[in-house]
């Protein structure tokens, strides 16, 4: 039977909530974590469709360092996790690429090794090189885990080193497009989170995908003691005397906690609440969302030509637009992703993928009736698709419909129906909460809004939420 009453209670099973949670079970804190739908993971999960498993959110994992690289996030998650670096069977990327111009004019080729991005820079931009290298000092020597850091504008920062606005936009294409809520521009600490874990340490991906991941964290959870209620979503957060005073769930069930923590957002915490916070979660709201399409093939994606690059950030201009679209899909950037193309010491992924992802408008998706939404993905798979293609090794159309064995695409409608977050917005408030603090003494926010980013940072986000207004806070 289960409880009622717990020391915490973590609202969201994605990969910040389970983070927090057996960081919290390993000191002996009763805790669950409440998750409304059927799969753990939340933005970076799986799903089942025509007996094939996909993962959703899941392109790469970024923050990769080799064995033995000290002080990094990957170290520290492992180290407070206690999962043995093995567990994850990390294969690093081949190589990925930034690719500016109708015709593909300008590329930066980059990989784990930031010393190819460098000497990319160097010889495609000579008079900048230098200022870029001081860009990198002063991201190295910035303190991107502070609490109390305020805002700035990435944008003004950054315009102090590089005075070349194309240069500029190829570095922030990748950024944006991997864990940015602002439109056209980035408070800068969220901009050296993501410089670090994309240019200065990396990609990587277990060979099984998203799925180990989350296996190795359920089972430490789960071997610490949590306790975990799937298809169990929290409805009302009530309100008493300044506190979380007690949580409804979706079956009407009433249950009390010592302290709260959310992983679901900052609007949607918000709106949680009872009374609800409404004008607070409108004006920090997310409205950055993407469709993703999905091809499967029956043979590697080297025999197409297209075995060189892991990740292929795009844009079909030398001005880069990171912003919600006008029409339901903004088809002039985008992102590339080949699964098939990180080491695997040997092994071969059991069939081909190439996925595409786009922004897109969450209201033009929205309340399209069924058949014309259907239509509507039909339309987009082919023109995000077809769009993608400008930026990799010619392919005979007919050569690729006969590889093609089955295609599927999520939109922001998807991910609004099986997240919870508003707007389908992937990297939910555009205003991060570094402290996690929220007007309720013991409610507290973990993951994407508490502004750690990637799933490295989620995980981290858990733990330092845990750390910080737990742990420590029981230890006083």
């Amino acid at each position: 039977m289960n409880d009622s009453r717990y020391d915490v209670a973590i609202i969201g099973a994605g990969m910040s909530g389970l983070a927090a949670g057996i960081r919290l079970a390993h000191f002996g804190k009763k805790v669950c974590i409440f998750e409304r739908h059927n799969a753990p993971g939340g933005l970076n999960s799986f799903y089942s469709f025509a007996g094939r498993k996909y993962d959703v959110g899941l392109h790469a994992m970024t923050n990769y360092v080799p064995p033995g690289v000290k002080g990094t996030p990957l170290g520290k998650l492992l180290r407070q996790l206690r999962i043995d670096r093995e567990e994850f069977a990390l294969c690093p990327q081949k190589q990925s690429r930034i690719v500016f111009g109708p015709n593909s004019e300008i590329s930066l080729r980059f990989t784990n090794d930031f010393a190819v991005l460098e000497a990319e820079i160097a010889a495609k931009f000579p008079s900048q090189i230098d200022n870029g290298r001081s860009l990198v000092q002063a991201v190295r020597a910035y303190d991107d885990v502070s609490f109390d850091a305020q805002p700035v504008s990435a944008r003004e920062v950054v315009g102090r080193y590089l005075s070349d606005p194309l240069l500029t936009d190829m570095i922030f294409c990748p950024l944006m497009y991997y864990g940015n809520a602002q439109e056209r521009d980035m408070e800068f600490g969220q901009f050296v989170i993501m410089f670090k874990a994309l240019f200065l340490e990396g990609f990587a991906r277990p060979f099984e995908g998203v799925r180990l991941i989350l296996r190795v964290l359920l089972e430490k959870y789960r071997a610490a003691g949590g306790e975990r209620r799937m298809k169990c979503g929290v409805a009302k957060i009530i309100e008493q005397e300044g506190r979380a005073a007690r949580l409804i769930l979706d079956n009407g069930d009433e249950i009390t906690a010592d302290q709260v923590i959310s992983s679901v957002g900052f609007a949607e915490t918000m709106r949680l609440c009872e009374p609800a916070r409404v004008t607070e979660a409108e004006q920090n709201t997310g409205a950055l969302s993407f469709i993703e399409t999905i091809t499967v093939l029956n043979r590697q994606p080297a025999s197409l030509g297209w075995g060189d690059d892991t990740i292929v950030f795009f844009n079909d201009s030398t001005r880069f637009d990171y912003s919600r679209p006008v029409d339901q899909v903004d088809l002039r950037s985008g992102v590339i992703c080949l699964p098939n193309n990180f080491e695997y010491d040997g092994d071969e992924l059991p069939e081909g993928l190439f996925r595409v992802t786009c922004l897109a408008n969450f209201d033009r998706w929205a309340n399209r009736p069924e058949d014309i939404y259907q239509a509507d993905k039909k339309r987009w798979f082919t023109e995000a698709t077809r769009s993608a293609r400008r930026f990799l090794p010619a392919v005979d159309e007919a050569a690729l419909v006969a590889a093609t064995i089955t295609t599927d695409m999520f939109t922001p409608r998807t991910i609004r129906k099986y997240t919870g977050h508003l707007n389908g917005a992937i990297y939910g408030a555009p205003h991060k909460i570094r402290n996690g603090r929220t007007h309720l003494k013991n409610l507290y926010l973990c993951g994407t809004d508490q502004g750690f980013l990637g799933i490295v940072g989620a995980m981290l986000s858990g733990i330092s939420m845990a750390n910080f207004h737990v742990l420590q806070g029981s230890a006083k």
